[in-house]
């Protein structure tokens, strides 16, 4: 049944209250969010692994190598790097470790020279700020054949141990005695290039952290993943390459194998990021005790693309992408029906958008599923949804378009604006809603969209995430003091004008469902919209809920109570305890799974949604 719950109304702006959006400062603290549980939020979980593994690190990591030199016999070791590890300190280090052994760089020696590179990837990089195409290159296009060969022949024929680094050394066409993947993060090559680490054999060290960020999304990590998949199944030693060379970590390839095994069978979570952003605000801050006094933007707290995970091997900490996990077990993680429709791709995004006492986001708006994968390549779209975990009395959310609105006046409008002239009234075209504690706002592709100020979004959506068209930005600039990337061209090619006030109030908006209840728990469909894959249930409850994931993979969020313990009902598993906020993973190998309230949520009315992909579930038998 659907429940007679109000559609907030459209927002009618007064006359006299058209001052940029960001410019309204909320006041505190009588306009200060709900009162909610101070989070305990943990900001490294970990999967710890059982006893009998080992791992080395710092210096015991390069004598540990250097073992396999003079203890084991291997003559030739190749240690090929994911791009963005630190190459000569690795080199360095492991000459040290081996005086006596011949230390070669696979890139110097036979990598493609930068400008070849340029000439070879430019069509996919495009000169776009932003955007890019999907490249479907393999890393072998990269490098020069012949070089490889005469490389691979002075390592045959060297007197002693050889030691091959970087990206790429794995394609030499030797025999390896000892293979060894360096492993890194795409958060941490982000803080580095920041810093001011260039891309792969590419002179932008100077360049903006966008540009550097679309030559990965598009290029460096897509080849560089296909690359691991080719060669993980024979390695002998992982290194997490995330620490400064002398604090790097070493692990056997079967210790990784083994934790990604187990992180199949059980919840667990990736290790968020935070992020400042010009619109940010403090209530990550403030609830999950974050460092400095500064304004937190994004968490990314499920995007495994992005985020790493961590393994607790003994005493130590070793530290993977996360997106090792989605390429290697895709099958136990996924489901067969979620693979069998995305192939190794973590469908599902879950990640906090904060205002509170910021700033709007930019108007928006995604592209269609036909235009993303004719323009950039990619074979599905960013489709989503705002969930409001809190959110301050005036807080709105900008969705869909006015009845009667022109599309000709609103581009124009835009373009104006863009070109220097009069400021965009947003409100003139755009639907504002009031936006509360537990609202869901469905957002598919297309819709023009915002998050206003003082709102603690939960964001739930299809995992592309680069994919924004930012029409109007309030006229701001970024941390970086450069304006903030506007592309009109494409938003004016995806905006569905059909999707006016009466449209959104029907689809989008307060669209919750009552489908199941029972002792001390009600379970309701809050979303998404029939256009959009995602499936969202909530759960309320005082109780014990039982879950399933019938055959794929759930994303949950505590987004009510202080703390929750996720168990097995047969003990396939160990008690998982989450907390209010942090978003956990249960992977379609676990099946059945119940949740019920922990220490101090216990007597609290707890509250979960749950994420799926929609159409993948398979019906279990009664």
């Amino acid at each position: 049944m659907l429940l007679t719950l109000p559609v907030p109304p459209v927002r009618e702006v007064p006359s006299d209250d058209r001052r940029p959006p960001h410019d309204r400062k909320a006041p505190m603290p009588a306009n200060a969010p709900a009162s909610g549980p101070t989070s305990t939020y943990d900001q490294a979980p970990v999967i710890r692994l059982a006893p009998g593994h080992q791992a080395w690190s710092g210096d015991a990591a390069w004598r540990r190598l250097a073992d396999e030199v003079r203890v084991r016999g291997a003559r030739v070791v190749l240690v090929d790097t994911y791009p963005g590890t630190d190459v000569a300190g690795v080199r360095a280090a492991l000459g040290a470790a081996l005086p006596g052994a011949t230390v070669v760089d696979v890139e110097d020696e036979a990598a493609l020279a930068p400008e070849q590179i340029e000439a070879l990837v430019g069509p996919d990089l495009t000169d776009d700020r932003v955007f890019g195409v999907m490249s479907h290159r393999r890393l072998r296009d990269l490098y020069d054949t012949g070089r490889l060969e005469a490389t691979a022949a002075r390592v045959r024929a060297a007197d002693g141990p050889v030691v091959v680094v970087g990206w790429g050394a794995a394609l030499l066409p030797v025999e390896p005695d000892c293979l060894v993947l360096a492993d890194l993060a795409r958060w941490e090559i982000q803080q580095r290039q920041r810093a001011g680490a260039p891309g792969w054999r590419a002179d932008d060290a100077d360049a903006d952290a966008l540009r550097k960020v679309k030559r990965g999304y598009f290029l460096e990590w897509r080849v560089a993943d296909r690359h691991k998949r080719e060669i993980f199944d024979a390695l002998d030693y992982v290194l997490d390459a995330n620490p400064p060379v002398d604090a790097m970590t070493l692990v056997e390839a079967e210790t990784v194998r083994a934790g990604l095994r187990q992180a199949v069978r059980q919840p667990f979570r990736v290790v968020p990021f935070f992020d400042p952003g010009v619109w940010g605000g403090h209530w990550m801050r403030d609830r999950f005790g974050l460092p400095g006094d500064g304004k937190y933007a994004w968490c990314f707290d499920c995007v495994p693309e992005e985020n790493s995970l961590l393994l607790q091997v003994g005493g130590t900490t070793v530290e993977l992408p996360a997106m090792d996990l989605v390429l290697m077990e895709p099958r136990d993680l996924l489901g067969e029906r979620t693979y069998a429709r995305f192939g190794a791709e973590f469908p599902i995004r879950f990640d906090f958008l904060d205002t509170v006492d910021g700033q709007n986001l930019s108007l928006q708006v995604h592209p269609l599923t036909d235009y993303i994968y004719r323009t950039f390549g990619m074979a599905y779209t960013q489709d989503e949804s705002y969930y409001l975990l809190d959110a301050t009395d005036d807080a709105v959310v900008y969705l869909g378009l006015r009845t009667g609105v022109d599309p000709d006046a609103m581009l124009e409008a835009l373009a104006a604006a863009e070109s220097g002239g009069p400021a965009f009234e947003a409100e003139d075209f755009v639907n504002t809603f009031p936006a509360r504690r537990h609202d869901h706002f469905l957002i598919p592709a297309g819709t023009v969209h915002a998050s206003g100020a003082g709102s603690m979004v939960l964001e739930i959506s299809a995992t592309p995430y680069l994919f924004t068209f930012k029409m109007w930005d309030w006229g701001r600039v970024g941390l970086d003091g450069r304006p903030r990337p506007i592309h009109l061209e494409h938003a004016a090619a995806n905006i569905q004008w059909s999707r006016d006030t009466a449209w959104t109030r029907e689809n989008l908006v307060g669209r919750v469902e009552q489908v199941a209840a029972g002792d001390g728990w009600v379970e309701e469909r809050t979303g998404l919209h029939e256009l959009e894959f995602i499936e969202v249930r909530r759960h309320w409850f005082t109780g014990t809920v039982r879950h399933d994931t019938r055959g794929t993979v759930d994303v949950l969020n505590l987004v009510q109570g202080d703390e929750a313990v996720v168990e097995s009902p047969d003990g396939s598993f160990e008690p998982f305890v989450v907390h209010y906020a942090e978003t956990f993973i249960v992977p379609a190998a676990v099946g059945a799974y119940t949740v019920r309230p922990h220490g101090p949520g216990v007597g609290q009315r707890l509250a979960t949604v749950k994420a799926s992909v929609r159409g993948t579930q398979v019906d279990r038998p009664a």
